[in-house]
């Protein structure tokens, strides 16, 4: 358990301490941005914006756009 002591040493409320573990969490690729947005207590969307506005860009490699192509063709989409 976070103290008051400890939020108010530190000037900042729980839903920022739950916002910056999850920003760390994700920059040390432990959970997804879903799972971050969702410690976070934030839409998905606004934790993105949270990730950019530090310079943190969402991990998207090579191989998941491989796999988003995969997915598309096994769907059918075109």
């Amino acid at each position: 358990m976070i103290t008051d002591e400890i939020l108010d040493a530190a000037h900042l409320t729980a839903t920022d301490i739950k916002r910056e573990l999850a920003v760390v969490l994700f920059q040390q690729d432990r959970l997804t941005l879903a799972q971050c947005a969702a410690l976070a207590e934030m839409p998905w969307l606004s934790f993105q914006h949270l990730l950019a506005s530090r310079g943190i860009s969402p991990h998207y490699d090579v191989a998941d756009f491989e796999q988003d192509l995969m997915t598309l063709e096994q769907l059918d989409i075109r």
